[in-house]
């Protein structure tokens, strides 16, 4: 069983940047594709892409490729979501996920963070 934790969301203006992180807790994490979502009030959760378990293969959805970077650190048990030219729509709570059945690519998610909010304003 794995335990994710997001952090490093906040409020920032448009145009700004953040970088998300995600901690994973148990020792296989390494084995696993990963994938970052959101979640806008009164919407459903949005895939936003993800990385295969070496890091080597990220892949996004059209509306965030060009500002949007997902990498992994396996030594520290943790994946990233750079976001740059941040836009009041960008507004979400933001998850990471887990698929314990899938390295080479991410297909859906097993185990889910917390979630952090991210605030962009205008």
């Amino acid at each position: 069983q794995e335990q994710l934790v997001e952090s490093g969301g906040g409020l920032v203006q448009a145009g700004g940047s953040l970088r998300l992180s995600c901690a994973a807790s148990g020792r296989t994490f390494s084995n696993y594709a990963m994938g970052w979502f959101r979640q806008a009030r009164g919407k459903e959760r949005e895939f936003l892409g993800g990385v295969d378990s070496s890091g080597e293969k990220p892949f996004y959805v059209d509306s965030v490729k060009d500002r949007f970077t997902i990498s992994r650190d396996n030594a520290k048990n943790t994946v990233y979501l750079q976001m740059n030219s941040l836009r009041p729509e960008d507004t979400a709570v933001y998850f990471c996920a887990a698929d314990r059945h899938h390295s080479m690519v991410f297909v859906r998610g097993d185990y889910w963070g917390q979630g952090t909010q991210v605030t962009v304003s205008a």
